[in-house]
């Protein structure tokens, strides 16, 4: 039986010291985490969440929403956090922060979260959180936290505006987002296998600095990355990457009517004929995929059925079953919205059960350090 402990995330194939210094090798230590899974889920915590930067949409459903509700029904300890600290890493406010806030929430009660099994908590009402950030900021350099990636594209990106101490030490604090619930599993893509790197450095730092709670195991796990390999893709709408910011997304909340107009004028290419092509036909081959995930069908199968009749028979069926995948969703994400004192409620409960966890791993931690008086 393939075994990963919750307090260590280790096994025989797993051991302290390997590092997941290659994609290679993260791949090989994501495939044994799976296969731990299946066989022995209530051994794993696992740490994923949003910043609140806007509303959710298709590519959060597909990309990782489900397989949060997946995990959480499979038994593993869920943890979500709504990252309203983070909002502030890259941008001059918070926005119409409640708002967005509730959104998230809405949204991930909508796909299935539910809140009596996995807590759903924000950055900022989480106090003892945040102040991990002070001994790990003593565990890491600043020449170390400038060659993390993110770091490194926003130092490059900001066209001469000085980067601020919270963007440089953003990974320092997506650690203390993992380690203050003892999580032992990330959810991440490959550009993110840096972070959990940084992560399981300051785990290992702090027991060879600080000490240990108790004798026989660390304070802290050092997790590992549940890594997505082989996953589903989804462009935006004009073809690029589906983000917010360039408003080229379905989002979750939207009316069947807004999802058609978004649909019709996604782009395609001169091609009557509809094939699934990734590499040549990257466009066209995303409605496709999107149609296969909404009719749980295989894209190829639905390629052929279309054929001759073009883009257009593409983008109609497409509208029919992303509204109809996406109907019962958008009721109950009405019938949340237009409950705000539900969603404040859920909301206290899950960061009331978080300020609990955090505490506790905060006196750990202080006593860990001597700092108990």
């Amino acid at each position: 039986m393939t075994h990963l402990d919750n307090t260590d995330a280790t096994n025989d194939n797993l051991d302290n010291g390997e590092a997941q210094g290659t994609f290679e090798e993260a791949v090989r230590r994501s495939a044994v985490v799976e296969t731990a899974l299946l066989e022995q889920p209530q051994r794993f915590t696992v740490l994923t969440g949003d910043r609140p930067t806007g509303n959710l949409h298709i590519g959060h459903l597909f990309g990782s929403l489900l397989s949060r509700v997946r995990l959480q029904d499979q038994g593993v300890t869920t943890m979500l956090v709504i990252a309203d600290y983070q909002v502030i890493t890259d941008r001059d406010g918070v926005g119409p922060i409640k708002e967005r806030v509730f959104s998230l929430l809405a949204d991930y009660l909508a796909a299935g979260i539910d809140p009596q099994r996995s807590t759903i908590f924000t950055h900022s009402a989480i106090p003892a959180l945040n102040q991990l950030m002070l001994p790990f900021l003593s565990l890491v350099t600043d020449a170390e936290l400038r060659r993390n990636p993110t770091v490194k594209a926003e130092l490059n990106d900001t066209d001469g505006r000085p980067m601020s101490g919270l963007m440089l030490t953003y990974p320092v604090h997506q650690a203390a987002d993992i380690l203050f619930c003892k999580a032992n599993l990330v959810p991440v893509g490959r550009d993110q296998l840096p972070h959990i790197e940084q992560c399981r450095l300051i785990a290992r730092r702090f027991d060879e600095r600080y000490g240990r709670y108790l004798a026989d195991q660390p304070v802290f796990p050092q997790p590992e990355a549940l890594l997505s390999v082989g996953g589903v893709t989804i462009l935006g709408t004009d073809g690029t990457k589906m983000s917010k910011s360039r408003g080229n997304t379905i989002e979750l909340g939207m009316t069947p009517d807004q999802t058609a107009k978004m649909i019709k004028k996604a782009v395609t290419d001169g091609e009557r004929h509809i094939s699934f092509d990734p590499i040549n036909r990257p466009a066209v081959s995303n409605l496709l995929t999107l149609t296969a995930l909404c009719l749980d069908q295989d894209p190829r199968a639905i390629a052929d059925e279309i054929g001759d009749q073009g883009s257009g028979a593409l983008k109609k069926l497409l509208t029919e079953a992303l509204n109809e995948r996406l109907r019962l969703h958008r009721a109950r994400r009405q019938e949340l919205i237009n409950d705000p004192a539900y969603l404040e409620k859920t909301l206290h409960l899950g960061n009331d059960r978080a300020n609990s966890i955090a505490e506790e791993t905060l006196f750990q931690v202080r006593s860990a350090m001597k700092m108990v008086y």
